[in-house]
């Protein structure tokens, strides 16, 4: 059998680990504090992001991209998975999508 990834929209950004960063959406930001997103080696140029995910911590390093998926999940790619997978729709999506 073959199959074909669904179409459908995810907001997501590239986590950059440094001063640099110039995307930080509030999901993110939101999952820092309640702590479903941590740091590791902090402060260091090895910094990395864990993201407690339902299949356990994820890893997530400089130049990944971080998706927030279609049922609020968090969840880090590799940035050449990214872009194979995905595509560009626009900065913000005005309407509601159903699933």
């Amino acid at each position: 059998m073959f199959y074909r990834k669904k179409p459908g929209v995810i907001e997501a950004f590239r986590w950059t680990g440094g001063p640099d960063q110039e995307e930080d959406p509030l999901w993110a930001a939101e999952a820092i504090r309640d702590g479903r997103i941590t740091f590791l080696h902090e402060g260091t140029p090895d910094c990395a992001l864990q993201i407690h995910t339902l299949e356990g911590v994820m890893t997530a390093n400089q130049g990944d991209f971080i998706i927030l998926g279609a049922k609020g999940e968090i969840y880090p790619c590799k940035l050449d998975i990214f872009y194979a997978t995905y595509e560009p729709v626009c900065n913000s999506m005005p309407v509601t999508l159903a699933h």
